[in-house]
């Protein structure tokens, strides 16, 4: 009898927005985890309390996983919460292309804005205007590389995000999150 190859699952990250910040939008991460392995996810894991989410999907169209995890958010915690997945690959290829001069200057602050798909694009980047010599943007496939002097941060442009409309479209981690999220993404592609 010949057996079905199936796919391998691929390897994501779930990146929810606004979830356990300031208080609001409160999710236990234990109970996030349980409602991934009742979707039918695979080796899930969180990483801290900021809504990251690890696992392993069948399924291979991060849009698709996008909606499926943002149904659950809404049936499950009414919270209409939109979330960025990115594959390991993507993951890999996004961290590798951080710039050279992120490693050790203490006198600045770095972040990685990941983009949903609706604003995915360099073009994003010429409604941002960074204040000259306070802060830097690049434009990566998938995110923005934001950074500025720490002492800085308060008269950045960054600072007035929130209140734009393409704000809520895209989701913010820190530097140290972002490489610790892809270690964790390494460590299981190789297991």
């Amino acid at each position: 009898m010949r057996r079905e190859s199936r796919p391998p699952a691929g390897i994501f990250v779930a990146l929810l927005r606004g979830v356990n910040v300031g208080g609001k939008n409160m999710i236990r991460m234990s109970s996030l985890k349980g409602s991934f392995e009742r979707m039918g996810f695979e080796d899930v894991a969180t990483y801290i309390n900021s809504g990251n989410i690890l696992f392993t999907a069948k399924e291979g169209d991060a849009r698709k996983l996008e909606r499926k995890i943002e149904a659950m958010l809404s049936s499950e915690y009414r919270l209409e919460c939109k979330v960025v997945v990115r594959s390991y690959p993507e993951m890999s290829d996004l961290v590798e292309s951080l710039p050279a001069d992120w490693a050790g200057d203490g006198g600045w602050k770095h972040n990685v804005i990941f983009l949903r798909h609706t604003i995915d694009s360099e073009e994003v980047l010429e409604g941002l205007k960074p204040t000259s010599g306070i802060e830097r943007v690049l434009y990566r496939p998938g995110a923005l590389l934001w950074s500025a002097r720490a002492g800085d941060i308060p008269r950045s442009a960054w600072v007035k995000r929130p209140g734009q409309k393409v704000y809520h479209d895209m989701t913010v981690r820190n530097l140290n999150t972002t490489r610790k999220l892809h270690e964790l993404m390494k460590r299981m592609s190789e297991s």
